[in-house]
C-alpha cells in the first residue's frame, strides 16, 4: 500500500511541511559525506523560512492544550488505559514546557551567525555556494564528518522543540480518523461533504495501481481524481476502476 495526505488547512500544510523537512534533515545529518552535510544545512534552512511563522510557535502551544485537556476528560472512562493516558499527557507537559522556553522566532539564533546568513543568502543563486564564491563555506565541507555533525546537531537544536510539538499533533491527527473503503469509478470518486469537518485527508491504495490521486475538496464536496502520467504526455484520468481506503483526520 501506499499512502497519501493532503491537508485541508493551511496550518496543517505548514505542520506536514516541517514533518517532512526534519525527517530530511535527520537522515542527511546522520551521513557521512560532505555533499549529503551540504544537503543537510540548505534543509536547515527551509525548516528557518518555514517556521519563521510568528504564531507558529502559539498555534502549537494552544493545540497541545486542547489536546491534554481533551485527553484529561478521558480519566473516567473504563475503555482508556490510564498507563498510555499518562504517558500522552507526560508528553504534552514536557514539549510544551520547552516550546514556552523558545524566545521570539524559532532559529534566532542561526539568524544571527553571519556567516550561515551568508551561506544561505547564496543557495538563492543557481551553483552559488561553489569553493570560489564562499572559500570559508568550503573549508567547513572539508573539515572532519564529526565536527562537520556537531555543528548541524547544535544549529537544529533551537528547533527541536517545535519539531517534536508537530509530531505530538500530527500524530493524535492521524489517529482521530476512521478509514472507511472506497472506489473510484473510472478513475474518478466524489462525496458530499454534508456538515462534515475535516483537516487532512489520507488515502491508501495498492502499489500495483499505476495512478495517483488529485484531490480537491471544500466544506460542500470532496472530489478525487485519479490520473495515470504516459511519458511525457499530461496527466490523463485513469480509466479503470480504484479500490481504496479513505480516511478524514480532525483534531
Amino acid at each position: 500500500m501506499i499512502s497519501y495526505e493532503y491537508p485541508l488547512s493551511e496550518r496543517i500544510r505548514t505542520l506536514l511541511r516541517l514533518e517532512d523537512l526534519f525527517e530530511r534533515t535527520h537522515y542527511f545529518m546522520g551521513r557521512d559525506d560532505p555533499h549529503e552535510h551540504h544537503v543537510a544545512l540548505i534543509n536547515l534552512f527551509e525548516i528557518l523560512e518555514v517556521s519563521g511563522r510568528a504564531d507558529l510557535k502559539s498555534d502549537l502551544l494552544q493545540e497541545l492544550e486542547r489536546q491534554k485537556q481533551t485527553l484529561e476528560a478521558l480519566r473516567d472512562n473504563p475503555e482508556v488505559s490510564e498507563e498510555a493516558l499518562d504517558k500522552v499527557v507526560w508528553e504534552i507537559d514536557r514539549v510544551s514546557s520547552k516550546l514556552f522556553q523558545v524566545s521570539g522566532k524559532a532559529g534566532q539564533e542561526l539568524r544571527e551567525n553571519e556567516w550561515l546568513m551568508s551561506i544561505k543568502q547564496r543557495t538563492g543563486i543557481p551553483g552559488g555556494v561553489c569553493e570560489f564564491d564562499l572559500p570559508s563555506y568550503h573549508y567547513w565541507l572539508n573539515t572532519g564528518v564529526d565536527g562537520r555533525r556537531r555543528d548541524l546537531e547544535g544549529w537544529i537544536t533551537s528547533f527541536l522543540p517545535i519539531r517534536d510539538g508537530i509530531a505530538i499533533v500530527l500524530r493524535i491527527l492521524r489517529e482521530s480518523g476512521r478509514t472507511t473503503n472506497e472506489r473510484a469509478e473510472q478513475g474518478v470518486y466524489q462525496q458530499m461533504m454534508a456538515g462534515r469537518v475535516a483537516q487532512m485527508l489520507r488515502i491508501r491504495l495498492s502499489r500495483d495501481y499505476a495512478c495517483v490521486p488529485e484531490v480537491s475538496a471544500n466544506k460542500y464536496a470532496l472530489n478525487i481524481r485519479y490520473t495515470t502520467q504516459e511519458g511525457n504526455a499530461r496527466p490523463k484520468t485513469y480509466e479503470g476502476a480504484v479500490d481504496f481506503e479513505l480516511t478524514f483526520c480532525n483534531l
